[in-house]
């Protein structure tokens, strides 16, 4: 099953995908009908049915705080980060978590405005990223992956020079319509091995990163059991699985965003996340 959340005259709605319609379901948000128990979820379905290609897709889960992200997850982007950076590479032990401020989040088709006064330097990163679907903690890493809900499409989109200048991720990372997700969540049962999947960012038609799941250095079950510990995880939270290579920053020359680019984050078995860009000129007061 995939879930959405649409727009229509009636206001946002979240629903389900079926054949080329959407079916409304009646919860307020996808992540208030995530947080009921699996039997009610079935009874909030409703026979609401819109055609896919006439409905505008909204971000389909809008967690209730910061998105969770993992840094350095994929050995060659690692490589070429401390290779652009200047500093030897040293793995960590343990997942290397930070997060993305929930006001950052862009719908599936929307153009991201990005202003030119804040930074010079918008980047990409093409990544899987993991719904939790009930309330945990201390999860074992074997009963990992039976507390998600599903799978979407992520693009930590990130000001480097920001992240350079404040020396943690958080700033650069959490401007706003710098979290586009989409288009839909793809159930665990229906997307199957969330390891064995194609990732790939294009921009403007032209492939710069190019890998698959399978190369993560931390898995995602290691990954939830690592945040759950003494933590609790809600529903609807939302875990970015970290990026490949290929990012704007460690390119040679270096290749950031322009106005009017057109980024594509594709995952096998999930679809194509689409944004554009739009740099925006503003006066900071």
């Amino acid at each position: 099953m995939r879930f959405v959340t649409f727009k229509t005259e009636a206001g946002t709605r979240p629903g389900f995908i079926q054949g080329s319609d959407v079916y409304a379901i009646d919860a307020p948000t996808l992540a208030e009908y995530i947080a009921l128990e699996p039997a009610q979820r079935q009874i909030r379905h409703t026979s609401e049915r819109h055609a896919l290609a006439s409905v505008v897709l909204d971000a389909p889960v809008r967690p209730s705080r910061n998105i969770f992200c993992v840094g350095r997850n994929y050995l060659e982007h690692a490589k070429e980060g401390a290779r652009a950076s200047g500093r030897e590479l040293k793995l960590p032990d343990v997942p290397t978590f930070f997060t993305k401020a929930p006001s950052a989040i862009a719908a599936p088709g929307a153009t991201l405005h990005l202003e030119a006064s804040v930074s010079s330097e918008y980047d990409f990163e093409a990544e899987l990223a993991v719904v939790i679907g009930e309330t945990c903690k201390d999860v074992r890493e074997a009963d990992a992956m039976s507390v998600i809900l599903g799978y979407t499409a992520f693009n930590d989109v990130t000001a480097r020079d920001l992240q350079r200048a404040h020396g943690q991720w958080f700033k650069g990372k959490s401007l706003d319509d710098a979290a586009p997700i989409g288009p839909w969540v793809v159930d665990a049962e229906e997307l199957g091995d969330p390891h064995a999947l194609t990732i790939a960012f294009r921009l403007n038609g032209v492939e710069k990163q190019h890998s698959t799941t399978g190369n993560m250095i931390f898995r995602i079950p290691r990954l939830i059991a690592e945040l759950s510990k003494g933590m609790t995880l809600l529903p609807g939270d939302v875990i970015a699985t970290g990026t490949p290579e290929g990012v704007g920053f460690a390119r040679t020359p270096p290749e950031f965003l322009s106005d009017g680019d057109v980024m594509d984050v594709e995952i096998e078995r999930i679809g194509v996340l689409r944004n554009t860009v739009a740099i925006v000129q503003t006066s900071q007061g």
